[in-house]
């Protein structure tokens, strides 16, 4: 087995706890690595906080000097990371490789606005009292960042909490997930080969326990959390006087209104749906459709659900795999088979072997299913059929969660409806909620989150704006 060792302070450590990473798919070790204990975590931080007047003092060029360098080096080496993260994570080759090219990306948009902070000049001589004077606003960097992020997106997902950090001059520790730590610790290799001042990033595998330091410990100055609601809301209690940013689950809607050209909707759906297995926090799970399109919609889409194709992850040719693991996909099972119990209909799927759930379809699924209010966060979508265009939107809007929101529409008046009406962090027109870029703002509303990411969204957090007020000579 390869080993990957801890990223701490600058320096490639082991500890006295291994962490063996097995793929999902199969069930095999695929490498060995270690949990970070107490001193592995303060060596870290106080690394961290040694960074911070180094990182500061380096110009904007240079920080985006390493940016862009550490881009090129994931594009150099797209093939390793896309097999370590088809490998750990099960996900299919050609969402790995799009994973690795987008986590460039992201390293890439930060070396942008690592060039351009924000600032800004005003006139303050509005009223008597202040004439003669001026303002000169400059964003100065928060301090040492905590990032936790989720196994869905080992690679990238980090990356967003990473290479803002730099870009905005602050230290940032990071703990990935213990089930997919590998393709964040090869990253820390290429990060270690830049100029960075040692210290100014770390990455500590960790259980639970040590983790939840990184939410308590007040020398972190911004604690930014990707994961579950539940386990996010919490941290943020714990979280004391620093900033804290999340990004949660949702259970996103799909409007299919009666002027979408159908074919599209639905290969849009079908990879919107099934895409990674349905673990996406913004997969189309709820997918309303008008009653004009509804049965020829749904035909189409079970018929294109029954072509997706089962196998490896490393395989070119394999649409679907594995989930994360066998607990996951008894999950998922069970609500399955609670939504039928209690009057819903499957139209394709509903079957689990291991840890592999069939792409599902189920119909006259509604409020009260855990398929229909909660985050399945697997291969599973709900068709619901609707006759006005406002009662879909009620029907997106009737749920805790409001991460992003697809609309299949050409009508202009229908999509700037959605717009104001939809209670999300974002509306895509004529795709589902799925589609994310890697500069634009992310993020939810009500229980999907706190704040925003998307790099330049994600340094306002990262820094603080003071103000010099002067007077003109």
């Amino acid at each position: 087995m390869e080993s990957f060792r801890i990223y701490a302070g600058g320096r490639f450590l082991t500890s006295s706890n291994e962490l063996i990473v097995s793929c999902p798919f199969d069930g095999r070790p695929l490498a060995k690595t270690w949990l970070a204990g107490k001193q592995e975590y303060e060596q870290a931080v106080e690394a961290a906080l040694q960074a911070v007047e180094p990182l500061r003092k380096m110009s904007d060029w240079e920080r985006s000097k390493i940016l862009l360098e550490v881009s090129q080096k994931i594009i150099r080496q797209e093939d390793v990371f896309a097999s370590l993260i088809a490998r750990e994570a099960a996900k299919p080759w050609r969402y790995a490789l799009a994973e690795v090219r987008r986590a460039a990306q992201t390293f890439f948009v930060a070396s942008e606005e690592a060039r351009r902070l924000p600032g800004e000049y005003l006139s303050l001589d509005w009223t008597p009292e202040a004439d003669g004077r001026e303002g000169l606003v400059k964003y100065f960097p928060i301090g040492p960042v905590a990032g936790i992020s989720p196994f869905n997106f080992p690679l990238n997902l980090a990356s967003h909490k990473i290479a803002p950090a730099i870009a905005a001059a602050c230290p940032i520790v990071l703990k990935p997930a213990s089930s997919t730590p590998l393709a964040t610790l090869a990253l820390a290799e290429i990060i270690d080969e830049s100029a960075l001042p040692k210290g100014a990033f770390s990455v500590l595998p960790m259980d639970r326990q040590t983790g939840n330091m990184l939410v308590t410990d007040e020398r972190f100055k911004l604690l930014s959390f990707t994961g579950s609601p539940a386990v996010g809301w919490k941290m943020k209690a714990g979280a004391g006087k620093k900033k804290v940013v999340l990004e949660l689950g949702g259970n996103a809607g799909t409007i299919v209104a009666a002027t979408a050209q159908i074919d599209h909707a639905v290969s849009r759906c079908l990879t919107g749906g099934f895409a990674y297995q349905g673990q996406v926090c913004i997969h189309a799970q709820r997918i309303f459709v008008h009653k004009s399109l509804f049965e020829a919609f749904s035909r189409k889409l079970v018929e294109a659900v029954g072509g997706l194709k089962y196998g490896d992850p490393l395989s070119p040719h394999t649409d679907i795999t594995a989930m994360i693991d066998e607990d996951n996909a008894r999950r998922v099972e069970q609500w399955i088979d609670e939504a039928v119990m209690t009057g819903a209909k499957v139209a394709c799927g509903g079957h689990r072997k291991g840890a592999f759930v069939e792409p599902t379809v189920i119909m006259q699924a509604g409020p009260g299913m855990k398929v229909y209010d909660e985050e399945v966060f697997g291969p599973v979508v709900t068709l619901h059929p609707f006759d006005r265009f406002e009662e879909a939107v009620q029907m997106v809007n009737n749920s805790p969660y409001g991460l992003q929101a697809g609309v299949f529409t050409n009508d202009i008046q229908e999509l700037d409806l959605a717009f104001n009406k939809l209670e999300v962090g974002g509306v895509i027109h004529n795709d589902t909620p799925i589609f994310r870029t890697d500069h634009m703002p992310y993020g939810g509303v009500k229980d999907s989150g706190l704040g925003r990411e998307g790099v330049r969204y994600a340094m306002l957090d990262m820094l603080e704006p003071r103000i010099l007020v002067r007077r003109r000579p």
